[in-house]
């Protein structure tokens, strides 16, 4: 669980840090994917060798993928929502993280372990 904190804390901030830059220049659903993608190349990596202690496969990169696309859904339905509800732009995501990090861990826990145990 801690190496998962850490890793989610990381990614996190790194696609924060690139919405916040550039949802001044962006549309801010632009902004977000774009801060997404690249922390979820991060995301990806470092949940695999750091937190579950795996190697990266295309198995597991593609249930990762799957995961961070309901992951993915989700933060876009809840940063909208939060704008709608005059959540300033700049702090939107937070509420979104809070929300969207503990269901990503669920999924993402479930596809390094489900195919771990599949492979035993």
């Amino acid at each position: 669980m801690a190496r998962f904190v850490v890793v989610g804390v990381l990614a996190t901030a790194i696609h924060y840090a690139i919405y916040w830059f550039l949802q001044r220049l962006i549309n801010e659903n632009v902004a977000y994917t774009i801060g997404y993608l690249i922390s979820f190349i991060a995301n990806y990596f470092l949940s695999a060798r750091f937190t579950f202690k795996e190697k990266t496969t295309a198995g597991n990169g593609i249930g990762f993928a799957g995961a961070h696309l309901c992951n993915y859904l989700l933060q876009m339905g809840l940063l909208n929502l939060f704008l709608w509800m005059g959540i300033s732009k700049e702090w939107a995501p937070l509420p979104v993280y809070c929300i969207a990090v503990p269901v990503n861990f669920l999924l993402v826990r479930f596809v390094f372990k489900h195919l771990k145990a599949r492979k035993s």
